[in-house]
């Protein structure tokens, strides 16, 4: 789980809250929670079956609207668009819960540094092509790809650029949940290098797409740089003390 502490973004000497409105990223979790609900993975429809039958309707679900690298690059009708599709598509009520607090968490600042449309562009641009990057080094599987973790990291990658010094609470399982706050300029690159090592013994073909999301964090990572190499400055914004407590 993450927390980010509250933070002032400054531009030309005129600071402001970071922390504000922001419609596309709760636009992204609401279409996203809701096309899960209404599918076969949630368990909630009726009309999906049970056991066998709700597998078999889950298969066909997910290689319809999911990426299915040999069918991508066979030139498949309506494949080319699989990739766009698969990121409003997830595999379980864990693989969305995780994915979406990923996004509530660092989306919220990253629009609000981007801009709406640009941050929508983004998202839906480095997910493709964060999907496209893993189908091309599993061209032959056969097995679908759903989810936005591509998009997601790339929006993580753009955090780390944008805000390298913001503190980040993490709760850690080996650390027995104990809460602790790191900039992100140290959480991150660390998550990125846990999906590098991943990836690197994911040799028995497709599982989780941790491919996926190292390429999605480099885009974004990459996207920022460009696009907001010489921007705006972040800050902190120190959080007031409790009522009756001193400064340190």
């Amino acid at each position: 789980m993450f927390v980010i502490s509250n933070w002032r973004v400054t531009v030309g000497g005129a600071s402001r809250a970071l922390w504000g409105p922001a419609p596309v990223t709760y636009g992204l979790i609401a279409l996203c929670s809701l096309i899960f609900l209404v599918g076969p993975a949630s368990g909630l429809d009726p009309a999906y079956g049970s056991g066998e039958a709700a597998l078999a309707a889950q298969r066909a679900y997910f290689h319809r609207w999911g990426v299915v690298p040999a069918e991508l690059f066979a030139d498949a009708p309506g494949a080319a668009l699989t990739p766009a599709t698969a990121l409003f598509v997830h595999g379980s009520w864990v693989h969305l819960l995780g994915n979406m607090l990923f996004l509530y968490v660092f989306g919220v600042m990253t629009e609000e540094r981007m801009g709406r449309v640009q941050f929508l562009l983004f998202y839906v641009g480095c997910g493709y092509l964060a999907l496209l990057g893993y189908a091309a080094a599993n061209a032959d599987s056969e097995q679908s790809l759903v989810g936005a973790s591509g998009a997601i990291s790339a929006v993580l990658g753009a955090f780390l650029f944008l805000f390298p010094g913001a503190r980040v609470t993490s709760l850690l399982p080996f650390l027995f949940f104990l809460p602790l706050r790191f900039p992100a300029w140290v959480v991150l690159p660390f998550w990125a290098a846990l999906q590098w090592l991943a990836a690197g013994r994911a040799s028995d073909g497709p599982g989780v797409a941790y491919l996926a999301h190292l390429v999605g964090f480099g885009l974004g990572l990459v996207f920022a740089w460009v696009r907001f190499g010489r921007g705006t400055r972040v800050k902190a914004a120190p959080a007031p003390s409790p009522e009756g407590e001193n400064q340190p």
